[in-house]
């Protein structure tokens, strides 16, 4: 059975068969997590379009019946 290191502690752990993977735990896996919604790790790139531009309309609006979207 091939054994790979967790990316996040560095323990040995067996990659068939493990449902973690590539982590050796639950637990890893939700401290990397926490780490990218923590915005400790990013993409390099440019910055995401943040919605305030084109193609954002009605995002956060209330929703308007049939009626009232064909009076606008």
């Amino acid at each position: 059975m091939a054994e790979r290191r967790c990316p996040s502690c560095g323990e040995a752990t067996a990659w068939e068969a493990n449902p973690h993977r590539p982590f050796c735990s639950a637990r890893c896996r939700m401290v990397d997590l926490q780490g990218w919604l923590g915005e400790r790790y990013a993409i390099p790139g440019e910055p995401a379009n943040d919605g305030a531009g084109e193609g954002a309309e009605g995002i956060g609006q209330p929703s308007r019946s049939p009626g009232e979207r064909a009076r606008r």
